[in-house]
């Protein structure tokens, strides 16, 4: 009994330390809570001073950096012109008929811009990304600092000023490292021509819409152009509007969807908003039979809107020969260009007269003086002619070498005739953008393409390959600098308004000729005919015997020369295609 109660005794001891032992620890647990929330406090009221401090630093250096920028720009709002506060509409009374009057499309069939538009960059949001933008070129070890913002409709320009001793070609080729740094789809990186600084282009977040009648009502379309070609805005939000006249050609190419339709439709819609049929006329040939078709029966069209590959090359063929014939009728008035030669019959309008020519007929038998004799001179005004070839991939692929031969000739000699080209395409490889159209066309416009190599063919340099699509395009005028540019949107509803406006204007005059297949279009045009090729029939003839390399031994002539001969003589059935074994039947008798 006595060992029980001893260890009844010593479990009870034991029992009443633990439970002291555990209100000591629940004691001193208290006070290691009540200390360490007393040291935080502490300590977060020099920290909070810090951060104060520090935030009014970085304030402070915001507001200096935003002081030491050279220049912010925000979206420039341009001059409105004065179309839309006279007339909706202008009255022309055609030459050709003093009857009749041609009435411009009103500006009202145009989709109107969004009256209040809203701001999304404001100079907060451009000083902060400049700053970031700062930090991200910092990080790739490019030393310099952003001095001048150009806030744009599409894109914002952010000029950097190298650190002396840095290579541009170095940040060009950090764009997509920038743009990935910076959170974006795309970034473009070039030099600023004329100033000591680098273009950084940055999408804005929320695009903004350029609109086709705002450009038409701005003072820069009023201006005295020839054939006004409306392209867009610029980087800096200006109407860009160029001349068609003094290009004097345009390539224009782009992928499926950047908007290459749009852009030729509102080029088309800014020469009809200008000129009346006396002044300019179509020639439109669409392989695609979609993009050109709303424009048919339209008083501007030569000819229905060309949808056949054979009918176009027709077609082209025509533009050559009428080509020839205007610099004839030109140099009988002694007049180098298209304008000299309209102003000077327009003053034999007004004034009443005949325009005569002296000729040299021949000599008097009698006397042995030269006879001279007047010729009146067709007194017509020769109107512009605009050539849109929508898709020249298609063309290319069926008859690409007699396209390039029309195209080259055109480009060549077309602009002192009034005859201009507009040529675009899809697919901007080597075999469609070939060196010949390439050298012979030297404004272009590419719209996004789907790499650098598209961007070269085009271009002569990379850059295409970053736009944003959608109307955004690089315009390169005569091989000067490329300037950024984004085009406007058109609708298919306000192009079939303008169409229906003009049909009802009154009915095309038709020159159906332009496709006839007469002989003179399907024979070998001027400049294939090879002066060697009846001396190669008499010696075929003569030995009985036809290759390119026998062609070439003869006659002296390189294989290209002696292949197109050898094409030529197949082609009018002198000689039988090859056979297996390479050789050619000849249906000449021997000589």
């Amino acid at each position: 009994i006595n060992n029980i109660a001893i260890f009844v005794g010593i479990i009870f001891f034991v029992i009443s330390l633990s439970i002291k032992f555990k209100t000591y620890i629940n004691f001193i647990y208290f006070l290691y809570r009540s200390l360490k929330s007393i040291l935080s406090y502490l300590i977060k009221i020099p920290l909070s001073v810090f951060y104060i401090f520090q935030n009014k630093t970085l304030k402070n250096n915001l507001i200096a950096n935003r002081a030491s920028r050279k220049h912010i720009s925000s979206i420039k709002k341009f001059s409105k012109g004065s179309r839309e506060e006279k007339e909706r509409q202008r009255e022309f009374k055609l030459d050709s008929n003093e009857e009749n009057i041609f009435y411009l499309p009103s500006i009202e069939l145009l989709n109107e811009m969004p009256v209040n538009r809203k701001i999304i960059n404001n100079e907060d949001n451009l000083e902060n990304t400049a700053h970031m933008l700062e930090n991200v070129l910092d990080d790739f070890g490019i030393r310099g600092e952003i001095g001048r913002i150009q806030a744009g409709p599409v894109v914002t320009r952010y000029e950097l000023e190298p650190a002396p001793g840095l290579r541009s070609s170095r940040v060009i080729g950090l764009s997509d490292d920038i743009a990935r740094s910076m959170s974006a789809i795309s970034t473009r990186v070039a030099i600023i021509p004329g100033r000591n600084a680098i273009g950084i282009e940055l999408p804005n977040e929320n695009r903004e819409t350029v609109y086709l009648r705002e450009l038409i009502s701005s003072k820069t379309f009023e201006k005295n152009y020839e054939l006004p070609l409306v392209l867009g805005r610029d980087t800096e939000g200006n109407p860009l509007v160029t001349d068609l006249g003094k290009m004097p050609h345009l390539l224009i190419a782009g992928t499926t969807g950047s908007g290459k339709s749009v852009a030729v439709n509102a080029m088309i819609l800014s020469l009809l908003y200008k000129l009346t049929p006396e002044n300019l006329r179509f020639i439109m040939i669409d392989p695609k039979m979609l993009e050109l078709s709303v424009y048919e029966n339209i008083p501007h069209l030569l000819h229905p809107v060309v949808t056949e590959p054979r009918k176009a090359i027709i077609a082209l063929k025509w533009t050559v020969k009428e080509m020839n014939d205007r610099y004839r009728l030109m140099s009988q008035l002694g007049v180098r260009n298209i304008n000299s030669y309209n102003g000077q019959i327009r003053k034999a309008k007004n004034r009443g007269q005949i325009l005569t020519k002296t000729l040299h007929t021949g000599f008097d038998p009698s006397t042995g003086k030269p006879t001279i004799e007047k010729h009146e001179i067709e007194a017509e005004i020769l109107p512009h002619i605009v050539v849109v070839i929508d898709e020249m991939a298609d063309l290319m692929l069926s008859s690409g070498r007699e396209i390039e031969m029309s195209v080259q000739s055109l480009a060549q000699k077309a602009r002192a005739a009034g005859i201009h080209l507009i040529v675009a395409t899809q697919r901007p490889s080597v075999d469609v953008i070939t060196g010949t159209i390439k050298a012979n066309l030297p404004t272009r416009i590419s719209f996004q393409v789907t790499s650098k190599i598209d961007s070269r063919t085009i271009l002569g340099e990379q850059g295409a390959e970053q736009l944003l699509g959608k109307g955004d395009m690089l315009f390169m005028e005569a091989a000067s600098q490329i300037i950024r540019v984004h085009g406007p949107f058109v609708s298919d509803l306000e192009v079939e308004k303008v169409a229906n406006f003009l049909r009802s204007t009154g009915a095309p005059e038709y020159l159906l000729e332009i496709t006839e297949e007469t002989e003179e279009n399907l024979s070998t045009s001027e400049e294939d005919k090879d002066p060697l090729f009846s001396e190669a029939i008499d010696l075929i003839s003569r030995e009985q015997k036809v290759s390119t390399s026998f062609l070439q031994r003869h006659l002296q002539i390189g294989y290209n020369r002696a292949a197109r001969i050898i094409d030529r003589l197949e082609d009018q059935k002198i000689i039988s295609p090859a056979n297996h074994a390479g050789k050619r039947e000849i249906f000449l008798d021997e000589k």
